[in-house]
């Protein structure tokens, strides 16, 4: 399910469970290729924590998918079927549960601590990270296993053949591959 890793595609979808970096790996891998890059997380949050209507994330997803050279961070499986026959490679952050849960651990409490403002305005706060139903702790915790299976999954769909898949198992094995980049 891995491709050669030193030739990367012009249009990339950057997945893994909440924490992995998908956007962090998103962002230096549109550094490296001099392409533009697109935050799905940007593209679905209004001010308030509230979800952009389908409709219109679908539609700037499709505006913004349309040109030559992208790379896209995200999960959201509203948006898939626009991305996935678009793109030629995906990049799939398959890191352990361990490692993601300490990552998301540490970034939560950062932007808690600093009142990092993210999307729209939201910010992270020690109450909706910890206290609440809500917390992207629990969402992570929660969707891990499921993420797993469904990539794989979906990866080997018929539909799917055209992408080519590098599996990245270890934030060493994607910073190897990064370097590969430069």
């Amino acid at each position: 399910m891995s491709c050669p890793a030193s030739v990367p595609g012009r249009r990339i979808n950057v997945v893994g469970t909440s924490g992995s970096g998908k956007t962090t790996v998103g962002q230096a891998i549109a550094e490296r290729l001099d392409v533009p890059f697109i935050e799905l997380d940007s593209l679905a949050w209004l001010p308030g924590w509230t979800n952009r209507p389908s409709e219109e994330l679908r539609a700037l997803v499709d505006r913004k998918t349309q040109q030559d050279a992208w790379v896209v961070d995200g999960n959201y499986s509203k948006v898939r079927d626009i991305v996935w026959p678009r793109a030629d490679m995906v990049v799939w952050l398959d890191y352990s549960f361990w490692r993601v849960f300490a990552q998301l651990l540490r970034r939560t409490l950062r932007r808690a601590a600093q009142r990092e403002e993210l999307w729209s305005g939201n910010r992270e706060s020690f109450r909706l990270s910890f206290l609440s139903r809500e917390s992207i702790l629990l969402w992570m915790i929660r969707t891990y296993p499921q993420r797993k299976r469904q990539y794989a999954e979906l990866l080997a769909r018929p539909e799917h053949a055209h992408l080519r898949v590098l599996v990245l198992r270890t934030p060493r094995q994607t910073r190897r591959w990064l370097d590969t980049l430069r």
